[in-house]
């Protein structure tokens, strides 16, 4: 996460969770494998394996049911912007991102 934020030079910290701790505590869940590695996951893996072919591809260690979620936390410990994400492709839009650090910057 160090080196995400220095290299996109972000003015405020990025949090991991690599224990997924804050990822149970806020109620974040697993996706069905019919929901994660559909025909749209299917067809995108396919496409990039056309093109790159099978030499970089490697076995994941993390948990790939796994669902996301995008929060921001204020100054002051406190949630200021929670989305939980229902599947893989499931994100907040980058202007309600932006929105909330601005609105959690004040």
């Amino acid at each position: 996460m160090a080196a995400y934020q220095a290299t996109n030079e972000l003015p405020f910290p990025v949090l991991g969770d690599p224990g997924r701790q804050v990822y149970s505590l806020y109620g974040l869940g697993r996706g069905s494998v019919a929901r994660v590695w559909g025909l749209r996951a299917a067809k995108r893996y396919v496409s990039i394996l056309r093109k790159d072919g099978f030499g970089r591809l490697q076995k994941s260690d993390e948990d790939t049911l796994q669902l996301g979620g995008d929060f921001v936390i204020g100054p002051d410990g406190t949630l200021v912007y929670g989305f939980w994400g229902a599947g893989p492709d499931d994100r907040p839009s980058v202007d309600d991102l932006v929105t909330a650090v601005s609105a959690a910057m004040r």
